[in-house]
């Protein structure tokens, strides 16, 4: 699964390549940082403007609204080029995975589901790692970027309800509520990874029935085929009925959390210390550490998949090393 990293002939994609994602994701959340900032400034000035009539020029306000165009625009071309870019990266890593299991085919073909494991889940594989890795590393990244900029904010921010005074409150309160989301998602969910596993392996034998079926007239009897979707069924009623109570749990969680930044922040609002500025800079500062914090949390579904493809192709690629260190004793 990793000879993209490790073969000399892709160092240029897998090395050369990570450094260009890195450094354009790097500066999509420099770019945010920057939107962040104008959001404060700009809310100020709609304040000033809503309270104090004429305080603020017509020409003063459409410049606010130029220059996040201007921001904007940037970071839309950024992430097209990125995305672009990410997905002929994770093409080249999904190649890389081809050509290895092409190359020892005659190995191969003797493993059952071994034209699924190298067509459908290697696709699989480059499509989750595109989408989830790509995630990963912006939320690292913002991470990075937002938590120092939140903890700068959060100086104004010493007294949450019930608790009283807490330097830095908020960053505290992002950090604990997103853990304790990860896991408790983590644990309400941790039966999903296997049972897709079990859901690709009933799949994969009714498939290959079927397609035995189109050239064995013998195969793909009503009563196999019967029996066989069957077992299709079952596994999909069993993963239905665990993501009830997982869906249950975590859209009850991520719902709960709208709230909790404003409710951080209501003996402050109250007092009339800060602005509405300031309510919007560190909402969103705080929005952009706490989703990164979440990231287990917002892609558990996506990462069961990805668990699941590569158990697969582990437990494939173990079969062909085995295979091929057996032919070599017998030759």
């Amino acid at each position: 699964m990793f000879k993209f990293f490790t073969e000399k002939k892709w160092y240029l994609w897998s090395i050369g390549g990570t450094l260009l994602i890195l450094c354009a994701t790097w500066y999509q959340v420099q770019l945010d940082v920057q939107i962040n900032e104008w959001f404060g400034e700009f809310y100020d000035t709609l304040q000033k403007a809503l309270t104090t009539p004429n305080s603020v020029t017509e020409k003063e306000f459409i410049a606010y609204l130029f220059t996040f165009a201007k921001i904007a625009a940037i970071y839309i071309l950024v992430v097209i080029f990125s995305d672009y870019f990410t997905s002929h990266w994770t093409f080249r890593w999904r190649t890389a995975m081809a050509e290895f299991y092409h190359d020892k085919w005659d190995y191969a073909s003797s493993i059952e589901g071994a034209s699924q494991r190298v067509q459908e889940d290697t696709l699989k594989f480059a499509r989750i790692m595109e989408g989830l890795g790509a995630e990963l590393l912006r939320s690292l990244m913002t991470l990075i970027a937002f938590t120092p900029i939140l903890w700068g904010l959060s100086k104004s921010i010493t007294v949450l309800p019930w608790f009283g005074e807490v330097e830095h409150a908020l960053v505290w309160v992002a950090i604990l509520s997103a853990l304790g989301g990860t896991i408790l998602l983590a644990s309400v969910g941790i039966k999903l990874p296997g049972i897709e596993y079990d859901i690709q392996k009933e799949e994969a034998a009714y498939r290959k029935e079927l397609v035995l079926g189109e050239d064995f007239k013998e195969k793909a009897q009503p009563e196999k085929i019967t029996d066989l979707y069957g077992g299709v069924r079952k596994i999909h009623y069993k993963m239905y009925f665990h993501y009830v109570y997982f869906n249950a749990v975590k859209w009850s969680y991520l719902q709960g959390m709208v709230i909790v930044p404003y409710l951080a922040l209501a003996p402050t609002i109250v007092t009339g210390a800060i602005t509405l500025g300031f309510v919007q800079q560190i909402i969103r500062a705080f929005g952009r550490v706490e989703t990164s914090l979440q990231y287990l949390v917002r892609s558990w579904p996506i990462i069961v998949e990805l668990i699941s493809v590569w158990k697969r192709l582990r437990e494939f690629e173990g079969k062909l090393e085995s295979s091929s260190e057996f032919s070599s004793k017998i030759s």
